[in-house]
């Protein structure tokens, strides 16, 4: 007791401004906060850049779930979120990486099918099995069917792209299936409506008109 009596007497008061300041609870936690959320929309950005130069390819899990409705997340909440999406950022990394391998290894089989495609014998490699868009695919097979493939007459053929989901459909002559606006800009007809939808049933019941 007597030394430190005697080193604040040597020393002189301690004067307020020396002091470090106080930092709040609420301020400590306000700071923490804004450093979570900078570390939050980090991962996000770095997360949607994986995502823009993934495509197309698919079956990747992107989403982190959420942590309830909209509210102020505390700072337990936000370290969840910010854990979260760095699991998610290393899944799908190591996702793509191994996508890559894949990929890297059917565009080398894909070059040596082209080259020797009777060492390739049936063997299909799509635009997805090479990381690109569309529907086209490599498919080794004989040139002459039966007789290509007893002669050993092997060849990549090409396919020619997507199928169209569905052919188009012939335009319609019956007035009630015409456009509300066509039906407006032409003039009324002058025979009966029974007269004007004769020939707008089914083959089978025109037929069956004919015949009585």
């Amino acid at each position: 007791m007597a030394e430190a009596l005697e080193q604040i007497r040597i020393l002189g008061p301690v004067r307020e401004a020396d002091l470090p300041p106080l930092v709040s609870d609420e301020a400590a936690e306000r700071r923490a906060r804004a450093d979570l959320r900078a570390q939050i929309a980090r991962l996000e950005r770095e997360l949607a850049e994986l995502f823009a130069s993934a495509y197309p390819r698919r079956g990747i899990e992107w989403r982190v779930g959420a942590l309830g409705g909209p509210r102020v997340l505390g700072t337990g909440e936000l370290e969840r979120v910010r854990d979260a999406l760095a699991a998610r950022l290393r899944d799908v990394r190591t996702e793509l990486a191994r996508r890559a391998d894949a990929e890297e290894a059917n565009r080398g089989l894909l070059e040596s099918m082209i080259a020797a495609p009777e060492e390739h014998r049936w063997v299909i490699v799509s635009n997805e099995d090479i990381g690109e868009q569309g529907c086209r695919h490599w498919h080794s097979r004989p040139r002459w069917g039966l007789l290509g493939m007893l002669l050993g007459w092997w060849r990549v053929r090409v396919s020619s792209g997507c199928p169209l989901a569905a052919g188009l459909a012939a335009p319609s002559t019956c007035p009630h299936e015409l456009r509300i606006e066509e039906e407006a800009a032409s003039p009324p007809p002058t025979q009966s409506a029974a007269a004007a939808t004769a020939g707008c049933g089914r083959p089978g019941e025109a037929r069956a008109e004919a015949a009585a």
